[in-house]
């Protein structure tokens, strides 16, 4: 097997914390042990997909919340919440209240763009203001001053008091987003696919999500996904105050076999072979390039991620979790990421 350049630094894994609709307390207290679990193995984070009107996690922040209170160590992500659906003011209060509660834990990520069937709920999201709502970049900068304590109001002091029956309890006014947490803006993440984005990122200082989707810019009929990837990352690090050394977390659909039942295995590869003609060729007008799915050992696992291009420039991941499998699947995943697909990356568990 080949050698990495460096090992893996940061082990972590993205759920979308699927439930039943009929019955949504047991897929949403399932996320919660699976985060858990992630804890007890090692894991230095654990992410949560973001769906609004679909049987996933729609409110990341109230089970990162939670998830907070029941675990002590591991980092907690969105990965990542669409800004359509915010204001970005409400939401950068809710990320630091979060942040607070986990002891400065919290890595939000983030994408822009119009919310996925604009059309068809626009009347129920922005009833008011649905064409005159922008989706571009200056949403996310609008977060980031929030969330990076710039003045979000002209006014800050007292205003006014309640008399109760001991003292006079004053109001006080903030200008800026209460609370603030110093180093949250710090732990910004933006989820890209695109040159641009990539560049926009690293501009903003934020750090950058690479997932299992990409952009082809290109005019190339099988462009080779690997090396997009390694294109953004690159492009991402260039315009970063931190260069080299600005943080990007690769987020492939990796699911190792090793103590799988054989079950589990077949299971498993019909799913890879499901969504592998996905692969092949760009998807759509936006021509979308989709990675691969790498099941098998957690050896043959590593092998192919030595070859990969883009993982070789980064020593961060957040592994996605398959969305449509059972608990006790997910339980054998981790267990094996942590235990041995890790470990043959060159990482360390947290907990030794």
């Amino acid at each position: 097997m080949p050698s990495p350049s460096q090992p893996l630094r940061k082990l972590g894994f993205l759920t979308i914390g699927l439930f039943d609709g009929d019955d949504p307390r047991a897929g949403h207290e399932s996320t919660l042990e699976i985060i858990e679990l992630g804890e007890r193995l090692g894991f230095d984070s654990a992410w949560l997909r973001h769906r609004h009107l679909q049987y996933g996690i729609s409110s990341p922040v109230a089970v990162l919340a939670a998830a907070s209170q029941r675990t002590r160590r591991i980092e907690l992500g969105t990965a990542v919440t669409p800004l359509g659906w915010e204001n970005p003011l409400r939401l950068a209060e809710d990320w630091a209240t979060v942040d607070i509660l986990s002891g400065g834990r919290l890595n939000p990520g983030l994408s822009v763009g119009p919310p996925m069937n604009y059309d068809h709920i626009k009347g129920a999201l922005y009833p008011d203001t649905a064409d005159a709502e922008d989706f571009g970049y200056q949403r996310v900068e609008r977060l980031l001053d929030h969330v990076r304590g710039k003045a979000a109001s002209d006014f800050s002091g007292v205003q006014g008091f309640e008399a109760t029956r001991r003292q006079p309890q004053f109001e006080y006014s903030s200008d800026r987003v209460q609370p603030h947490s110093p180093g949250l803006g710090s732990r910004l993440w933006y989820g890209g696919g695109s040159l641009r984005s990539a560049q926009w990122a690293g501009e903003h200082g934020m750090n950058f999500l690479t997932s299992s989707v990409v952009k082809a810019e290109g005019d190339e009929e099988s462009p080779d996904f690997a090396e997009i990837q390694l294109a953004g990352v690159r492009a991402f690090r260039a315009h970063h105050p931190d260069g080299d050394r600005a943080r990007v977390s690769q987020g492939l659909v990796v699911i190792p076999t090793d103590s799988a039942s054989p079950e589990q295995r077949a299971k498993y590869e019909e799913y890879a072979a499901k969504r592998l003609p996905r692969t092949a060729a760009p998807q759509g007008p936006a021509r979308l390039m989709f990675a691969p799915d790498l099941v098998g050992t957690s050896a043959e696992i590593a092998e192919r991620l030595y070859a990969h291009v883009a993982f070789q420039e980064i020593d961060e991941v957040a592994f996605a979790l398959p969305f449509t499998f059972d608990h006790e699947d997910y339980v054998q995943i981790l267990t094996d990421i942590a235990t041995r697909l890790g470990p043959a990356l060159g990482w360390q568990s947290a907990t030794g």
